[in-house]
């Protein structure tokens, strides 16, 4: 059904989720759809002598970056226990999507007292132009450890594979519990041996995926996330005794700080507050808006900030609704339909609503994206060109001016700038890679929007 603003959120959802099978790391299934991408990375993990096949590449390059892989999970998982009933067939491909990496994940946490981190020398992969069906860059496996932690990349881990073991709860049960034993032992791991990976790991995720915003919230959206899965009260007391009275980050929310998420899921001590730094009429609002209506706040892949933070409008809409609430931002009373109409908006902006007049996701709409930042995506696919293209034979399709040649359907670039305008080019990373973190959250505001196509 085509909503009043003219935008199919079904068509868009069904491509949000195919995205992820563009992102596949591993053996990839019959049942594979995007069929230009083929098999990589079937060696990793082989230098530590572990199985670590499989998993996400995070963006445009051929890393797996653990880290935010786990928050894209934890995201797809969420939009799936909120939303699932509304995606109708896209369901079963989007708890597809999420046992592609959970699979991963419980490798990446076989062994005990170990977490791996990351695959791959990010270094050594970002001075290639290369399909990943090609790599011969290093495949080095990282790991954290009790002498080396990592608690924001082993919580976040736990988060992803307590909310996926919701997700399974009632498919797969056996799986599920295995799913929700494992997060147990990871997050007693990431909260007996506390520390940053910045430190243990250094220069391998930073400055790439550098944590900035400390461990500890990553910790408690672990907990949060064993506590909805559980109902058990000691992850409940562990939230409550350990989340900032003042609300710490509280209009914080992406692959790197969660305490917004956290107030919105757990505890909503701070969940008003965060509605206020984003309404563009609040008083109290934090984040800045572009003259065409997009949100934006500092860093790159502004896209990022607009698909996380609708999609807890939307959820804490449904529990205002649930509790006959409003939210008052100093004079200014926010319904819950004010917090859906505001998550609409960012969600048409994306699809084409904006004064570009272009959609800003892969094959939606009739003007999109040409030349991602992706290297699948812009070298000629194994079936067009079988020969093995090296590490710096792909900078001249790097640097053409012409259109991808393979079509990533349904990825979403960074975006444009707060201008609202989109040079669409390959070499502006910041503004045409796409990113599973930006996809994830949009699942479920799409997923939302098309049972509710018009306001």
């Amino acid at each position: 059904m085509v909503s009043v603003s003219g935008h199919d959120y079904g068509d868009a959802l069904s491509k949000s989720i195919l995205f992820f099978e563009g992102q596949r790391s591993g053996k990839l299934p019959p049942s594979q759809r995007l069929t230009w991408r083929k098999d990589s990375g079937l060696r990793d993990g082989f230098d530590k002598h572990i199985d670590l096949v499989g998993g996400y590449y995070d963006a445009g390059d051929n890393v797996k970056f653990n880290f935010p892989m786990a928050f894209s999970t934890t995201m797809l998982a969420w939009s799936v226990i909120e939303f699932g009933r509304g995606m109708g067939p896209d369901l079963r491909k989007a708890v597809d999507a999420v046992r592609w990496a959970t699979d991963y994940f419980l490798k990446a946490t076989s062994v005990p007292g170990l977490v791996y981190a990351q695959v791959g020398e990010p270094y050594g992969d970002h001075e290639c132009w290369e399909r990943p069906e090609d790599m011969d860059t290093a495949r080095t496996a990282y790991a954290v450890s009790a002498q080396s932690p990592g608690s924001e990349v082993s919580a976040e881990i736990a988060a992803a594979l307590a909310a996926a073991s919701l997700v399974f709860k009632r498919v797969n049960h056996n799986y599920s519990d295995l799913l929700l034993s494992r997060a147990k032992t990871v997050f007693e791991f990431a909260d007996k041996y506390r520390g940053s990976y910045n430190y243990s790991l250094g220069s391998v995720v930073c400055p790439f995926y550098c944590n900035f915003g400390g461990y500890e919230d990553d910790l408690i959206w672990a907990a949060a996330w064993l506590f909805r899965a559980t109902a058990a009260p000691n992850y409940w007391n562990y939230v409550t005794e350990n989340i900032p009275t003042e609300g710490g980050n509280f209009a914080e929310f992406g692959w790197d700080t969660k305490d917004a998420g956290i107030n919105v899921l757990a505890s909503k001590l701070n969940a008003d507050k965060f509605v206020c730094s984003i309404l563009p009429e609040s008083p109290t609002k934090y984040v800045s808006y572009s003259p065409g209506g997009l949100l934006f706040k500092p860093g790159g892949s502004n896209l990022q900030h607009a698909t996380a933070l609708s999609f807890l409008l939307i959820v804490y809409a449904n529990s205002l609704n649930r509790a006959n609430r409003v939210v008052q931002c100093g004079s200014v009373q926010a319904t819950s339909d004010r917090l859906i109409q505001v998550a609409r908006a960012q969600a048409d902006y994306i699809l084409g609503s904006n004064p570009m007049k272009m959609s800003y996701m892969v094959g939606y709409g009739g003007k999109f994206p040409q030349r991602i930042h992706h290297r699948g995506s812009s070298l000629p696919s194994l079936d067009q060109h079988p020969q093995h293209i090296g590490c710096k034979d792909g900078t001249p399709y790097f640097k053409s001016s012409g259109p991808n040649p393979n079509q990533l359907t349904g990825a979403v670039v960074g975006g444009p700038d707060i201008q609202d305008q989109y040079n669409d080019s390959r070499v502006e990373f910041v503004h045409s890679e796409p990113t599973t973190y930006i996809n994830a959250p949009l699942v479920g505001v799409l997923a939302f929007l098309k049972g509710r196509p018009n306001p």
